[in-house]
């Protein structure tokens, strides 16, 4: 027993030994704080460069303009100098003001980089059509002869987009109504899907431009016409998502319904039609960018004003200034009405968030 002591105490400090010099048991050792401190954060870059890069590309934009405003007209240089020096100055003083207010720092912060962007835009698209004259006059303006025709025509063009936005909201009303009548109709009655679908079939897929000889013929003015348009153009889609929206409607929740003693009524327009939103609104957005196309080509046949009638009036005097600031008043005009809808859809499909991802 006395031999076998000194074994045991051997083994018993090899083991303390070991434990204490294995990597894995051996406790961390704490980081130095000062070096962790002392490194720069990344994100504080990011945020450096984000909100130095709008004046820094206005700045740049502003000399560019200087050096080409020798080839263009003096009114022109002087309103595109005021707009950018504009700029310039909005934009040092939103970096002086952002320390002390969050919700302008938080937009800074979004939306800084797609500004900067499009001021990029500008400098290149003045670099090669007035500095180096790359591309042929007057085809091409500068974007100052487009900014000059924008402040110049703001009457005429602000008469055209109201009358564009009664043509496109009555066309697309109308489209809308009808296509998710004919959508729920098709989608709840068999009798209505068979004689329904057909008609579908042949006539939908015809885009809505191709009717622009018939509808001059059969409508009495030609307003009416490019209403009819444009409601046909929606009617489409709309028509076909929401009656596969109803059609796809799960049966437990139509059977739920009529275990509780729900009526034909209940089950159309609380069960069936809530579960077809999603489709429904994938018809809304399909119907809204035909709408764009149909309301603008039926403009330039016999409607006296609207966006696309002053874009072919432009183009006829080769007022190609005129062409691009009605281009840009479209970009505006369709992008808010997009906005409009993305926002509806966000109220009534609250509930898919977390579920599905948009």
């Amino acid at each position: 027993m006395r031999d076998g002591a000194p074994k045991v105490k051997e083994l018993a400090d090899a083991n303390r030994s070991a434990e204490t010099n294995s990597p894995i048991l051996r406790p961390p050792k704490p980081q130095k704080r000062e070096k962790a401190d002392s490194a720069p954060r990344p994100a504080e870059g990011i945020r450096r460069v984000t909100l130095l890069a709008l004046p820094l590309a206005a700045a740049i934009a502003l000399c560019l303009h200087w050096l080409a405003a020798a080839n263009e007209a003096a009114a022109e240089a002087l309103l595109y100098t005021y707009f950018l020096s504009g700029l310039l100055i909005a934009a040092l003083m939103a970096i002086a003001v952002q320390p002390m207010w969050s919700g302008l720092r938080g937009w800074m912060r979004d939306s800084s980089p797609l500004i900067t962007a499009a001021v990029v835009c500008l400098v290149v698209w003045e670099l090669v059509t007035s500095v180096l004259h790359l591309l042929p006059l007057p085809y091409f303006p500068g974007p100052a002869g487009v900014l000059s025709s924008l402040v110049n025509d703001s009457g005429v063009l602000f008469d055209s987009t109201w009358h564009s936005l009664v043509l496109l909201l009555g066309g697309y009303t109308l489209g809308v109504v009808v296509g998710l009548i004919s959508g729920v109709c098709i989608g709840w009655f068999p009798y209505a899907r068979y004689w329904g679908m057909p008609i579908l079939k042949i006539v939908g897929p015809i885009p809505a431009t191709a009717w622009i000889p018939l509808a001059m013929v059969l409508s009495p003015s030609a307003m009416f016409s490019a209403i009819g348009l444009i409601a046909l153009a929606v009617w489409f889609p709309v028509t076909m998502l929401t009656a596969s929206g109803i059609s796809n409607t799960r049966a437990s929740y139509l059977d739920v319904a009529r275990t509780l003693g729900a009526k034909r009524s209940y089950l159309i327009f609380n069960v069936a039609i809530p579960a077809a939103m999603p489709s429904i609104f994938i018809g809304l957005f399909m119907g809204l960018g035909a709408s764009f196309l149909t309301l603008v080509v039926a403009e330039t046949v016999g409607v006296k004003s609207g966006l696309g009638w002053y874009v072919s009036w432009a183009q006829g005097w080769a007022e190609y200034g005129k062409v691009y600031a009605a281009l840009l008043i479209m970009a505006a005009f369709f992008s808010t009405i997009m906005t409009a809808l993305f926002k509806l859809r966000d109220h009534v499909l609250a509930w898919q968030k977390g579920v599905i991802k948009w």
